[in-house]
């Protein structure tokens, strides 16, 4: 599953807004989300454990740090039980600004199944956030 997305900013913005967990806490997810971080360890064999929570309920997420690249690219491999993908995340410079694109492979093709439709719309979402986190303005408490 590929999303992607132009953002009017350098890279090195772009990857800030990840690279600061107080920043990343404010966008992460999709509408309606609010995290809670436990460990925020962004390198290679780094971990990344929070607490999700949303109209959904809520969710406890761990992610490892696969690839950290300052600028151009994080990837992370995202274990939790009934699906487990790796997280390709690369921020290229564009006409424009800078072009993001996530590349999210699925262990099994069943697990893509189950939750393409909310993840790729989740996706979309999370990308709003984030531009709103770019352009200085905080997601509504509702992410709306």
């Amino acid at each position: 599953m590929v999303s992607s997305r132009l953002f009017p900013f350098p890279p090195s913005r772009v990857y800030g807004a990840f690279a600061d967990p107080v920043t990343l806490a404010r966008w992460w997810g999709p509408h309606g989300a609010v995290n809670a971080f436990e460990a925020f360890d962004l390198r290679p064999g780094g971990e990344w454990r929070f607490t999700m929570e949303g109209p959904w309920g809520r969710l406890a997420m761990r992610k490892t740090f696969t690839a950290v690249e300052p600028g151009r690219r994080i990837a992370l491999r995202h274990d939790q039980q009934g699906h487990t993908f790796v997280l390709d995340m690369r921020m290229e410079p564009a006409a424009g600004g800078t072009r993001l694109t996530w590349t999210t492979t699925f262990e099994t093709a069943q697990q893509l199944a189950a939750v393409r439709a909310a993840f790729a719309k989740g996706n979309q979402e999370n990308l709003d956030r984030l531009s709103a986190v770019l352009r200085g303005q905080a997601p509504a408490p509702d992410n709306a």
